[in-house]
């Protein structure tokens, strides 16, 4: 592929709202730009999603950058690749670090779709046109969830995702069901329960409410109590932090640890696990939908791209730039026009950087010289 060299950019930009869980509320995200420069002056773009502290995994941006710097652009150097598909297995000699992984993984499918003159969707196999939008609402009070979801609703979002955890997930649940009964509803915990019978209570509770799904009910890491908890309630359970490998989701597959996967590409290390976990969920009648990070628009590129494969078919987080952005980092911004996205038709994410816009989010800027 002719790479160049490597820019690593540490941004920083406060979010319109705070996004909060029971884990975190986060007021300003902190993330990793990947740019990648060929012989040819062409770039590729891939965003490192992982947070400023690990709340949701245990990478940061610190780390992330620490890993980038200091071991995989020092071995991809020395590796040179052709195709996309050659830098995971190259990566797998370190263990973990996904998001990071993910970052680089990504730069190198944007570049190599420009360098083939073709849209990445094409080139992961996409066939939709355009993909549906959902919306997470992430709030401890009822009247800003009402606030907000009237709001998404007039700009045609077609799914709602609730944060709960014990004492507030029937308290928030059953008034917003009760006002919107037909709403695409789902919920998720961030693994703020356990098998504790009171628990396992509120969360059979939660079945009278006709949710899509409950996400990652249980503990981070664990697919064993997801499968016993399945067995338990009516409410189909999504996976999302237990599923860090193509293993992880063979593994809960087998095991009825899940009906639905939400796919993160920075989670599972890249776009060529998240095809492969994707291919074996459509195999194994599994629904999986595109799940998001809070991200600037490199990374909301990759998720649409993604999501053009067939077998996304639940709305998935990827919501208009404007939602958490005063100005984003490409351009034009993505748009949701009556709760749907268009697929880009350019070449590789289909987006342009908007460098006067990353530029004023850069607080750390180094490239490394082939």
């Amino acid at each position: 592929m002719n790479i160049q060299s490597f820019t690593l950019y540490i941004i920083s930009k406060p979010l319109k709202h705070p996004f909060s869980t029971h884990l975190e509320t986060v007021v300003d995200r902190e993330s990793i730009i990947v740019e990648l420069t060929d012989s040819d002056g062409l770039k590729g773009y891939g965003e490192v999603v992982a947070f400023s502290s690990p709340w949701y995994t245990e990478e940061t941006v610190k780390t992330a950058y620490h890993m980038i710097k200091d071991f995989f652009i020092p071995l991809l150097k020395n590796n040179p690749v052709n195709h996309p598909n050659q830098v995971t297995p190259l990566l797998d000699k370190f263990r973990r670090n996904q998001m990071a992984k993910a970052g680089l993984e990504t730069a190198y499918w944007d570049l190599f779709a420009k360098q083939q003159g073709v849209p990445l969707s094409k080139l992961l196999g996409g066939t939709q046109t355009d993909i549906p939008s959902g919306v997470v609402v992430a709030t401890s009070s009822l009247d800003e969830a009402y606030r907000q979801i009237e709001g998404y609703l007039e700009s045609g979002y077609k799914r709602v995702k609730l944060k709960i955890s014990p004492g507030h997930d029937v308290e928030i649940i059953e008034p917003i069901r009760n006002r919107y009964p037909d709403l695409a509803l789902m919920a998720d915990a961030n693994s703020a329960y356990s098998l504790r019978d009171k628990d396992v209570e509120r969360l059979k509770a939660l079945d009278s409410f006709d949710l899509l799904m409950i996400e990652q009910p249980l503990a981070h890491d664990d697919i064993i109590e997801h499968a016993m908890l399945q067995q338990q309630i009516r409410t189909p359970i999504c996976l999302d932090e237990s599923i860090v490998t193509f293993e992880d989701a063979r593994n809960a597959i087998e095991m009825g640890s899940c009906q639905v996967i939400n796919l993160k590409i920075g989670r599972v290390g890249g776009l060529q696990s998240s095809k492969r976990i994707h291919d074996l969920a459509v195999e194994k009648g599994i629904a999986v939908w595109v799940g998001g990070m809070i991200e600037f628009g490199v990374s909301r590129a990759h998720n649409i791209a993604l999501a053009a494969l067939p077998g996304f078919t639940i709305a998935g987080d990827i919501s208009a730039s404007s939602r958490y952005w005063d100005e984003d980092i490409i351009t034009p911004e993505v748009v949701v026009n009556h709760g749907r996205i268009s697929m880009p038709t350019g070449v590789g994410i289909g987006f342009a950087i908007n460098e006067q816009s990353l530029m004023k989010a850069t607080l750390h800027k180094e490239t490394v010289r082939l």
